[in-house]
């Protein structure tokens, strides 16, 4: 049959466009159903800077009657590079697994994006390198962490078939907060600050402004790596509001050299495991189900989605140490509230200072991740 693509023009077609997954994912015991309405409002350009500041399009593959296929191509201006070639993405990819409907959901996408003048792509990002990143290509059996993506096992396959290779990968890693830690990674955790280091828990009384802190310091902790875009002022304030709810001020902490903020971790319950049997809906009964497991019951995994050094202090000893000062000062909050797993995501396969010190902690890294890319003839 042949595969006929739908653009997203109104809320109707928004509605089919989030449902796609859910055919896609039917038989797949691992995928965790988004919430629609958290869906709807990411790609809604009132509720997400990202949407309103740079061209998106969004389509559907459809055939014999069935949406099969979903794709989008975004130009954000905050990602071009400096004297680079024009650049776009391609994301929120899920399709059935068919080559001529994958072939039919990279045309449409590339032809916007030549029509624009992009001259190289890259993805999948749904919708930014600061959102959902990377295509799953290992882990395939686990539950993805929140604001982690879930792909079927076939569908890199079909990525490569479209002519995309693979760009980078980043690494998910997994602490089982269980497992006894070994003398040497005891010994770090309780290694001496320096003197001029001092370590704070979140301020909830001045939420706003620590929200701030953290996206300064994350901008410029992340501004060297290839492919960084920096997080706004809207974004800031959309961040604050979407995270408030989770935040714990034992799980948020701050390190401060001479008392300026120069690092900090933010770990969060892992709200997939909450929402996983809710089939994407917290009407009418979903809200109680998932306020009572965050609040009453509790969870037993959580993610660190979000850490960062200022770089100023790349390369000395005072910077390669407050990672790990930072995660073992969230430690004792981790096992107050009961966390079994800690996932910390995404961590580039080139970082290897922090994946040492993750695996000397005992962390296994147990999803990867490829962000693929494409020069557009």
């Amino acid at each position: 049959m042949t595969v006929e693509i739908v653009p997203v023009t109104d809320k109707a077609t928004m509605k089919r466009f989030i449902r796609v997954p859910f055919m896609v994912h039917e038989h797949d015991k691992a995928w965790v159903p988004p919430l629609i309405s958290e869906r709807e409002e990411a790609f809604d350009p009132a509720k997400n800077e990202l949407v309103r500041r740079s061209e998106v399009r969004f389509w559907i593959a459809r055939r014999d009657g069935k949406d099969v296929g979903r794709i989008s191509a975004q130009i954000d201006p905050l990602a071009q590079k400096a004297g680079g070639p024009p650049y776009g993405q391609f994301g929120a990819l899920s399709a059935i697994d068919d080559p001529a409907v994958f072939a039919a959901l990279f045309g449409t996408a590339e032809e916007f994006l030549r029509g624009k003048g992009i001259q190289h792509v890259q993805g999948p990002f749904t919708l930014s390198i600061n959102e959902e990143t990377g295509l799953l290509i290992d882990g395939f059996d686990t539950q993805p962490m929140m604001m982690m993506g879930h792909d079927p096992a076939y569908e890199a396959a079909h990525v490569e078939a479209a002519g995309y290779s693979r760009d980078t990968d980043v690494l998910a890693y997994l602490l089982d907060m269980d497992q006894p830690l070994s003398k040497s990674a005891r010994n770090m955790l309780e290694r001496p600050l320096a003197s001029s280091v001092t370590m704070r828990k979140l301020n909830l009384k001045d939420y706003d402004n620590e929200i701030r802190i953290v996206v300064d310091i994350f901008n410029d902790a992340w501004s060297g790596n290839d492919g960084f875009v920096p997080m706004t002022e809207a974004e800031t304030d959309e961040l604050a509001t979407r995270i408030k709810l989770l935040l714990d001020e034992r799980l948020v902490w701050f390190a401060e050299m001479n008392g300026e903020p120069v690092a900090f971790i933010v770990t969060l319950p892992n709200i997939n495991e909450a929402i996983r049997d809710l089939n994407g809906k917290l009407f009418p009964f979903g809200v109680v189900k998932l306020l009572w497991r965050l609040k009453v019951r509790g969870l037993k995994s959580a993610r660190v989605p979000l850490m960062g050094v200022r770089r100023k202090l790349a390369g000395t000893v005072i910077g390669s140490a407050l990672p790990l000062q930072l995660i073992g000062a969230i430690w004792p909050g981790v096992k107050k509230l009961g966390f079994r797993w800690v996932e910390l995501s995404w961590i580039l396969e080139n970082n290897r200072p922090m994946r040492s010190i993750l695996e000397r902690l005992g962390a296994k890294s147990y999803k990867t991740y490829r962000i693929y890319g494409k020069t557009l003839g």
